[in-house]
């Protein structure tokens, strides 16, 4: 009789790292296309079973259809339109995320974590985050996180996609925060409590590159501090709870011409003057963002009803035409903004969890000190970066499991009506939603 491997050990020891993960997922498949777990249980491989027992590996995938007002319209809710196009299917996100947890010394918290999460959709493959994060050892109460990941700033940034209530984030989000990572190192504090009861804080710190993902590289030497104090859920009651967040950011990025626009009064008016000292050129574009968010909730026999809001406020550097935070040098005059902008959610099931009617309403005003026919005027100096847009949206989402849900999302969006060309009235720029995510 042989011994030593067996004709299906490789492919068992292949396959199984995989199958330790999906053992639940995998478990009474019936076809052919589909693995059988119980075909790779066996004595021989509980080494195996043992080795990958602290990798873990989740997904998830939202395939949607939109409507626009017209052909060719630019919005927020999934990127524009093509010119010719005024509806769309498309594979919004389709995501899987990778962790490896390295044991601690105690077995119950963990070292190190180790993340890797990817997305390919029919537009491209990228990475969305890889980093590593180390825990002190003892009490667990800090950790150093490096890496791409997601910035410390705000509670819809931070908020996952796939738990996210509406499609997208708010036009400030993406404008300001785009693809929500950023390649630094940030600290973290949290108080590791036996039983989290009571007042639970978290506070977190790191310094960033500043383009994030929307650019291959750091074009210049000026980095971002990020920090975020966050109130977890706190009972009020058996039924209420309540959480919240303070955000701060300061940074900037390196002026690539010495000509900057700066607001200034002018009889009576607001305009956009220039200062050209050669000192501008390489110096800093500073901004600086203060965030404040709060969340309430109240649980019923319905499942829960939900409010929140969160507002920021501060300074942004852009070019005449935009605000957005750019992924490679800016060209150019530089343009320095006072900006705010808010969001607000209503959140409320109907009869049941498996119903939840949704209500947002967001603005993003790029320049608080010129209003709408001020824009486009002449000798002010503004441009399509100075205008106000308000978006209303309303939803239903269906959850058929707690991984399935159908979410059908109309979004009304509005800008100011002003005397620029292409901005006299209001854009043919809404945008209906109907999407499946599954995830596991």
């Amino acid at each position: 009789m042989r011994t030593g491997v067996k004709p299906f050990g490789k492919l068992q020891t292949l396959l199984l790292p995989f199958l330790c993960v999906f053992t639940i997922t995998a478990s009474g498949q019936r076809y052919l296309s589909d693995y059988d777990s119980t075909l790779f249980i066996r004595d021989t491989v509980r080494p195996v079973v043992k080795r990958f027992e602290n990798l873990h590996i989740g997904a998830y995938i939202q395939p949607q259809y939109q409507v626009a007002s017209e052909k060719g319209a630019a919005t927020f809710a999934g990127g524009n339109f093509q010119k010719l196009s005024d509806n769309r299917f498309m594979l919004r996100r389709a995501r899987v995320k990778i962790d490896y947890k390295l044991p601690g010394k105690d077995g119950v918290f963990p070292a190190a974590l180790f993340t890797f999460q990817f997305e390919a959709t029919e537009r491209d493959v990228n990475v969305r985050d890889m980093f590593v994060r180390i825990y002190e050892p003892g009490k667990n109460n800090f950790s150093l996180t490096t890496g791409l990941f997601a910035r410390p700033f705000g509670y819809e940034v931070n908020l996952s996609s796939s738990f996210r209530e509406t499609p997208e984030r708010g036009r400030m989000s993406q404008t300001l925060m785009p693809s929500e990572r950023d390649l630094g190192a940030m600290v973290s504090y949290e108080k590791q409590k036996p039983k989290r009861q009571g007042l639970q804080l978290k506070y977190d710190i790191g310094l960033f590159n500043g383009q994030g993902k929307s650019g291959p590289a750091e074009f210049d030497s000026y980095k971002d501090l990020i920090s975020r104090l966050t109130l977890k859920p706190l009972h009020l009651s058996s039924n209420i709870l309540l959480s919240g967040g303070l955000s701060f950011l300061s940074g900037g990025w390196a002026q690539a011409t010495r000509h900057v626009y700066q607001i200034k009064e002018g009889n009576g008016a607001a305009v956009f003057a220039v200062d050209s000292s050669l000192k501008n050129i390489g110096a800093k574009a500073e901004r600086q963002y203060y965030g404040a968010d709060l969340q309430l909730a109240y649980e019923h026999g319905w499942g829960k009803t939900e409010i929140r809001g969160e507002y920021w406020r501060g300074k942004q550097p852009g070019t005449q035409n935009t605000t957005v935070n750019p992924g490679t040098l800016p060209e150019g005059p530089t343009y320095i903004r006072d900006f705010d902008g808010a969001f607000f959610y209503f959140l409320q099931n109907i009869v049941n969890k498996k119903w939840e009617l949704v209500v947002k309403y967001d603005w993003y005003d790029p320049n608080r000190k010129v209003k709408k026919e001020e824009i486009g005027s002449t000798g002010g100096n503004f441009g399509a970066g100075d205008i106000r847009f308000n978006t209303v949206g309303i939803g239903m989402t269906h959850y058929f499991t707690n991984t399935l849900k159908l979410l059908v999302y109309y979004d009304a969006v509005q800008n100011e009506k002003t005397l620029l060309s292409g901005y006299t009235g209001d854009l043919k720029d809404n945008v209906l939603t109907c999407r499946i995510q599954m995830r596991f």
